[in-house]
């Protein structure tokens, strides 16, 4: 077993075990268990009483950060000739269509947000089995699949993000970066829980939210107190 670091054992010695903290609490005291050089992400882990392979109980939603994602987002637009201008004057980095679905057949996936027109989705399509696991097919439910590009590409610039229950109940998400004031983390945290509790399946029998932790790249995850959250 390797040996704590300084920093490490600076870092466990502030968190109480077993402690669920508020929100306001977590983010701020995450600020002081932080010590990577780099600018860290700050995720989210959200536990719900769902049961993922039930259609009836899948859990996807769409929000936008008020204070962003803090990263730059590489945008690519797949669309025809007529979108192209509208796609580039909103900020997408890449814009055209058969030269970059050559290139993703080819095995290029250098971008975090694809954004298409519904009439080109027969190309699209195609890509499924290279895009699917990457997380960056497609689909009209996020908001990607549509003919406003400009819109959607500037929503995605801002801060848009989109979240997905995986198999085994958890939502995972990036909310941030620890530059970040603990205000602003604490703020774009509540947009993404009030999200999630805004979608609760009338299936979901229970305790919905089961628990919900707040961690950065290379930190202890702080538990939060999940009844101060439902109750906002």
């Amino acid at each position: 077993m390797s040996k704590l670091t300084k920093n490490q054992k600076i870092a466990r010695a502030k968190v109480e075990p077993q402690k669920a903290y508020r929100l306001g609490e977590a983010a701020a005291l995450l600020k002081e268990i932080t010590f990577t050089k780099f600018d860290a992400s700050v995720d989210i882990d959200v536990r719900l009483g769902v049961d993922p392979r039930k259609a009836n109980q899948m859990v996807r939603g769409v929000v936008t950060l008020p204070h962003g994602t803090g990263k730059t987002v590489r945008v690519l637009v797949l669309c025809t000739p007529e979108k192209e201008a509208e796609a580039k004057n909103a900020g997408a980095d890449y814009v055209g269509l058969d030269e970059y679905v050559d290139k993703i057949k080819s095995g290029w996936t250098d971008v975090d947000v694809i954004i298409c027109t519904p009439n080109v989705m027969g190309k699209v399509g195609a890509l499924g089995r290279i895009l699917g696991p990457r997380g960056l097919m497609p689909n009209p439910k996020t908001g990607t699949v549509t003919m406003e590009i400009g819109k959607a590409v500037s929503e995605v610039k801002a801060g848009k993000i989109d979240f997905k229950v995986d198999k085994f109940g958890i939502v995972h998400t990036s909310i941030g970066k620890i530059s970040f004031t603990a205000e602003q983390i604490e703020d774009n945290a509540k947009e993404v829980l009030g999200m999630i509790i805004k979608l609760k399946p009338s299936a979901a029998k229970g305790s919905y939210v089961k628990s919900i932790y707040l961690s950065t790249t290379m930190s202890p995850g702080l538990q939060i107190d999940t009844k101060s959250v439902e109750n906002k």
